[in-house]
């Protein structure tokens, strides 16, 4: 993968003074050249820039960007993050038009594509992408993202500019963007955060362009719009029908992920997900001869810690062990965190979100792919199968099901806990929260006549994929791409999601077991012990050890009268709450942030207000 940036503005001709410009795009490169260590390039039309950090994965020695191409002695140029899955198809459609390339890479392949079909040619791409394409023709920049929104891509407008790139800071190493934070920013990241409003991008006046949609910058100003949309359809399949379909889905999705010109490994976490991305992808490899790399991940010590609940019933480990037993040709490595590896790691995933995360879910996610990194560069995971699937406890367990607010988040009580009361009423967090609930479920795509359960499945559906996916695909995309490490999620395929959004929950959720639908789907690719268990999310570490290191640092934090986040802090009930904190088992967001969490994303807001100065 890659990371992209730029800016484009009609103000003046950025070729009258090209060395600053240059140095502006040099910048914006270096800003994100963890995502792509391997060559730079950038490119300077006269109201345009492109910049661009490779990591090779397509044509190692010939794929260079940004790729310029010239027509009637005008210029197209893209700068290009991302993987197309459908690339040889395309390439044949367009080689039989007479478009020839010179390269092997997709990035040439969407290039001539728009030049051959414009903006049109974008609804025939499978994959995942964020890209800007300069048309030198029409004058004008087109920024793109992939349905799933899989692929990060940032944006803001300063005076007649707009600037663009993969990540926040990108937009920061343009001279005419200052981070800065207003009251809606501190409600995203307290109110709703870690994760956020699809389109917000949290800083004052940045913005995330939403999944599915191209926009354009001209002359005239910026105009964006969906390019795809998320139906709701009539399912007419029989179950044994929905059952095949869906085994298709899943298999095409992984075999043509595996496209690479250097190896491709898996995420192996022990779950039914990446057991079966990983069965399939071990599966294509072998008819090639071939072994797959695989790594789990876990605690130093957990196993003498864990401590069973409600939303994490048992450990991973014992399943990643049956699942290698059943495929004694993975090549596999177990990785482990030890505590204070997870506490340093808090401030790095900061670094590398540009915002607070999920804590030691970021944290750790972020320290294994380092270390995966150094065997591979291209990762196969089973992210996004609960969203789409039912996996998650709120898509059927009745108290989390019903009711206002996000069933992953469903009060802002404890966020609130320890901020003083000043803090509290001026960001009135629970009306924040609630109303862009609200504006969410609003948008919810639905058939005609649906109401009572069937009308709140769709909506709890659909706000696991504008909100709980996303903000799961930002922890994956930040996390790899800081140590240049391509992940791919098979089961965000569109095609997955568009044929699932619209089965009944009936199929997907059947004798008491959630993805009954995927187990039933894919039932020949695993061990019967595997298949058949029962959900467990990501693993995190149950240890007092990490606990007390995270308090010492939130303790270090509320007797430093200099640290940023002090003044929204009611420092005796902090303190109280570092010392013992809150039950294991009962989160504040998602299934795994609970009482230690909470300090530990303290902690990062921290950091975050320090790193770009911000204040309330």
């Amino acid at each position: 993968m890659c990371g992209i940036a730029g800016f484009c503005g009609f103000g003046e001709d950025y070729h009258r003074r090209r060395r600053y410009y240059e140095e502006v795009l040099e910048g914006q490169a270096r800003s994100v050249v963890h995502r792509g260590g391997d060559q730079e390039g950038t490119y300077l039309a006269p109201h345009a820039g492109l910049a661009h950090a490779r990591l090779s994965i397509r044509d190692v020695a010939g794929g260079r960007q940004p790729i310029v191409r010239s027509r009637g002695g005008k210029e197209y140029a893209i700068s290009y993050n991302g993987e197309i899955y459908n690339t040889a198809e395309l390439t044949t459609e367009l080689s039989g038009k007479g478009y020839s390339f010179t390269t092997t890479t997709d990035t040439e392949v969407i290039l001539l594509g728009y030049m051959d079909q414009g903006p049109d040619f974008f609804r025939k791409l499978n994959g995942i992408y964020a890209f800007a394409i300069w048309d030198g023709v029409l004058e004008r920049l087109v920024l793109v993202r992939d349905r799933a929104g899989v692929k990060p891509l940032f944006y803001a407008r300063r005076g007649g500019e707009l600037i663009f790139g993969s990540e926040p800071k990108a937009l920061f190493a343009h001279p005419a963007v200052t981070p800065e934070a207003d009251l809606d920013s501190f409600r995203e990241v307290l109110g709703v955060g870690p994760a956020r409003t699809s389109g917000c991008g949290v800083f004052k006046d940045v913005w995330e362009l939403e999944p599915g949609t191209l926009a354009v910058f001209g002359r005239d100003g910026l105009a964006a719009e969906p390019y795809w949309r998320l139906e709701a359809r009539e399912h007419t399949d029989t179950y044994p029908q929905t059952v095949e379909r869906t085994a298709f889905l899943v298999r095409d999705a992984v075999e043509r992920q595996m496209v690479s010109d250097v190896p491709v490994c898996a995420f192996l976490s022990g779950g039914v997900d990446s057991s079966i991305v990983t069965a399939i992808a071990a599966d294509c490899l072998s008819c090639k001869g071939k072994q797959l790399n695989t790594f789990s991940f876990d605690f130093t010590g957990n196993k003498r810690y864990f401590q069973s609940n409600s939303f994490q019933p048992e450990q991973d480990r014992p399943y990643v062990d049956v699942m290698l037993a059943a495929h004694p040709e993975l090549r596999h490595t177990y990785l482990e965190c030890s505590e204070e590896e997870l506490t340093e790691e808090l401030e790095t995933s900061v670094a590398a979100k540009d915002l607070p995360g999920m804590a030691d879910v970021d944290a750790s996610m972020l320290y294994f792919c380092r270390l995966v990194k150094k065997h591979n560069k291209v990762a196969l995971t089973g992210e996004c199968a609960d969203e789409i699937f039912g996996g998650y406890p709120w898509f059927y367990r009745k108290e989390l099901l019903e009711g206002e607010g996000f069933p992953w988040s469903r009060s802002v009580e404890m966020r609130e806990l320890l901020l003083t009361e000043e803090c509290r009423k001026a960001l009135d967090l629970g009306a924040y929260s609630m109303a862009r609930y609200r504006e969410s479920v609003a948008q919810t795509p639905t058939l005609p006549g649906e109401t009572g359960e069937t009308l709140r499945r769709r909506q709890v559906a659909w706000l696991n994929l504008r909100w709980f996916m996303q903000t799961l695909l930002d922890r994956m995309d930040r996390a790899s791409m800081w140590s240049g490490l391509e992940a791919r999620v098979p089961f965000a395929d569109h095609r997955i999601i568009e044929y699932l959004y619209n089965v009944p929950w009936e199929m997907k959720y059947r004798e008491g077991a959630e993805k009954a639908l995927l187990r039933d789907a894919c039932g020949g690719l695993l061990p019967p012990a595997l298949m058949h268990r029962k959900k467990s999310p990501y693993p995190k570490t149950y240890s007092p050890v990490y606990q007390a290191l995270v308090a010492k640092k939130f303790e270090a934090i509320l007797a430093d009268p200099n640290a940023p986040i002090r003044p929204l802090i009611d420092r005796e009930k902090a303190r109280a709450f570092a010392a013992a904190p809150a039950e294991l088992g009962k989160p504040w967001f998602g299934q795994l942030m609970a009482g230690p969490q909470l300090i530990a994303y303290l902690v990062m807001v921290d950091q975050w207000m320090e790193r770009w100065h911000l204040s309330l």
